[in-house]
Formats: structure tokens, sequence, C-alpha cells
């Protein structure tokens, strides 16, 4: 949260994109105003709660990773207000979506790079995606295939 709210320290890292799963929250205010033209924003209003429904935020979260990772050029922060629930849990759910990680999979390749430590709702949440994924074809499957290579830190 402290680098995603220092506008300079994401210009020296050439963040160009900033996925806030704490939007709205208690010092997560980022917005396009807060960023201006040179950082593309998506917002989503997550509260770290086993209670809170974070799976519809799931498919478009991994959508704007993916397609920040798409641009030539860009690189992307995802972030929340600890970093550890809210912004993991859209990670693990981009691996799962966009690599067909299996939710552990997702957690193992995470936790090489970082400590992760989603909540009991958010891995409920997973677990459900990683089930329906499971039943769906892969894009190798359909055709359709993904050569984007992600970096984690």
């Amino acid at each position: 949260m402290s680098v995603a709210n220092d506008r300079y320290s994401l210009w020296k890292l050439g963040i160009t994109h900033v996925l806030n799963a704490a939007h709205g929250r208690m010092h997560c205010q980022g917005s396009h105003d807060f960023y201006g033209s040179t950082v593309d924003y998506h917002g989503v209003p997550a509260d770290d709660s086993p209670a809170f429904d974070l799976s519809p935020y799931f498919f478009p979260s991994a959508e704007y990773i993916h397609d920040a990772l798409d641009t030539p050029g860009a690189r992307i922060v995802v972030h929340c207000a600890v970093g550890v629930s809210r912004s993991a849990s859209l990670v693990l759910a981009y691996l799962m979506i966009h690599y067909r990680y299996s939710l552990l999979d997702a957690i193992k390749k995470i936790k090489e790079h970082r400590w992760i430590f989603p909540n009991r709702g958010f891995l409920k949440q997973l677990l459900a995606l990683d089930m329906k994924l499971s039943t769906m074809p892969r894009e190798e499957d359909t055709g359709k295939s993904d050569s984007t290579q992600t970096t984690l830190c």
C-alpha cells in the first residue's frame, strides 16, 4: 500500500497499471484522479473478511492483469492494505484462470517469491474456482494459446 500511494516510487519502478484490491478502504484511496494519465487504475472494493464475496472480481481482475501484462513495456502492481490476502487472492485467481494452475500450484508459485495468507473465505472461493476451471476446456484445447510470461515479485 505504501508504494501504491507514492506516485514517485511508482514512476521510478516503471509501473503503468495499478490494481487496488482495497479500493475505497482506509489508506487505499487510489483512483484515476490520484494517478493521473500516466497510470491505468482498476479498483476492487473488497473487504478482508472471510464473509466478503471476492469471487465476482476474479475474472475481471484476471483480465485486467492479463491485459496489462500483454501491453508492451507495461508493469503492474497489485496491492491491498497489507498485501497478503485480498491482492494475493486476485493474483492466485489470475494464475488459475490464465495459466490453469491448480490452487495449490498457484499458492506454491507465489510463495516462491513472497509470503501470502489469503483468509479462509477467499480460499474457499478460490477452491470453488479451481473446481469450476477443472471442468472447463483449456485454451490450448480450443486452439487458443497464451504465450505471456509473468514474473512475480
